[in-house]
């Protein structure tokens, strides 16, 4: 079945939006990552990169590339101070995210 232009069934922002977050989640060290980013976050504890490697078994390059795909994602803010990168959840879009797939599933 072919959708006309003029019936697409969803808004050509939201799709880019579940795209880009659902990419970003999609591999188990990102999700481990933002897991933990917003779990010190809610305790008020800031993170930095240091704290990152010394918390996961990954190399730090391995990280940063992770850690990248979650900023271009717009999952996480990084705030740079002397020479550490401090990270923090981006609570508003994982909620636009959490919304918008509500608001397209068939499901209840």
């Amino acid at each position: 079945m072919r959708i006309r232009k003029d019936q697409e069934l969803f808004e050509e922002k939201d799709i880019e939006l579940i795209a880009r977050v659902s990419d970003a989640l999609a591999h188990p060290v990102r999700l481990k990552l933002f897991r933990y980013i917003m779990q010190c976050n809610k305790s008020m504890e800031t993170v930095c990169n240091k704290d990152l490697v010394a918390n996961f078994d990954y190399a730090q390059a391995t990280i940063s590339q992770h850690v990248k795909k979650l900023v271009d994602a717009g999952l996480i803010e990084v705030k740079k101070q002397d020479k550490f990168s401090y990270y923090y959840a981006n609570l508003g879009v994982l909620m636009q995210y959490i919304d918008i797939t509500k608001k397209y599933s068939i499901i209840g």
